[in-house]
């Protein structure tokens, strides 16, 4: 990366009355960002870059009866997918914030969802130890056991190749295991051991090469994926909640609980750290970011923070 690109904090998105849980957006809509939050909503916001009004609230979503944990969009932005403690997940159009369907039948809360490219399955992990494949209809077709604990978050791996149909996805759980399934034989394909505490957090590179995990060790383990062994590890220092890998510079964003920790991957390095002025809080009670999402272009970073506020960074370049 050029050392004069620096994250600037660009403004605040107010809405939510709990904290902000998942954080989504997507390409095919640059200006939409879906929020997901313990008050039982998800909203969308039109993203304006405007200064002092960085972004406006659309819609809220009502329908959970509980926390919603998770959310992501497909592809094209038009549907947003929620995982929630009711031990549901929905469905929901993002232009109307109605419920498309609902997916019933897992047994504990609902602590994360993903959706493949082709958004033919939807994937979602819960406490109930379980991952659960279901068709956009809500049918569920598997159920995948493996994990000895709560399933703490479920991804998708982006696929290099356009004509490859495999459907990669990988897990975490409070059995401090990270896994691979194969969803065209729903089986599993590695596991990946190291770490020491519950895994909160998972995620794959724009490639589809690398997989990030960290949780409660403050250890961000980096593992390839084709070969199935661990790389590096870099070290947060701090419970980690969130990653993000950036779409366009070989960045990773760690949320702690601390600060927002940036890591360039090559060289490795810690890039910097963000740390927003808390006005009326003690130090041990700062808020901090449990949820991150970066734009489709790469230039802003979300985060949602357990003061119920998503803080939008810029990366800027200084002379």
């Amino acid at each position: 990366m050029a050392s004069n690109e620096v994250l600037v904090l660009r403004g605040t998105l107010e809405g939510h009355n709990g904290w902000v849980t998942s954080l989504a957006t997507s390409a095919g809509q640059p200006n939409l960002l879906v929020s997901a939050s313990r008050d039982k909503t998800l909203i969308s916001w039109k993203i304006t870059g405007e200064d002092g009004q960085f972004g406006v609230p659309v819609r809220s979503f009502k329908g959970h009866s509980h926390i919603v944990q998770d959310v992501t969009l497909t592809p094209d932005g038009a549907y947003a997918l929620s995982a929630s403690w009711d031990k549901t997940l929905r469905l929901w159009e993002v232009a109307t914030g109605e419920t498309f369907q609902r997916f019933v039948g897992h047994k504990g809360d609902v602590m994360s969802v993903a959706i493949d490219r082709k958004a033919s399955m939807i994937i979602s992990g819960s406490r109930d130890k379980s991952i659960k494949v279901w068709t956009i209809k809500g049918e569920c077709l598997a159920t995948l056991l493996g994990h000895s604990d709560w399933v703490s978050q479920v991804r998708v791996t982006p696929n290099e190749k356009a004509d490859d149909d495999t459907v990669t996805v990988i897990s975490a759980g409070n059995d401090k295991l990270v896994k691979a399934w194969n969803l065209n034989q729903f089986q599993i394909e590695a596991d990946f051991i190291g770490h020491n505490g519950n895994i909160n957090t998972i995620t794959a590179s724009p490639d589809g090469t690398l997989i990030a995990s960290a949780g409660k060790d403050g250890e961000i383990m980096l593992w390839n994926l084709a070969l199935k062994d661990a790389l590096y590890t870099l070290n947060a220092q701090d419970e980690v909640f969130a990653l993000a890998f950036s779409p366009n510079r070989y960045w990773l964003a760690a949320a702690t609980a601390s600060g927002i920790k940036i890591f360039s991957l090559d060289p490795q390095a810690l890039i910097d750290d963000l740390r927003p002025e808390f006005a009326g809080y003690n130090k041990a009670a700062d808020p901090h970011a449990i949820s991150l999402t970066w734009s489709a272009d790469g230039q802003t970073l979300f985060a949602g923070y357990t003061d119920n506020v998503i803080r939008v960074w810029q990366v800027m370049t200084t002379n």
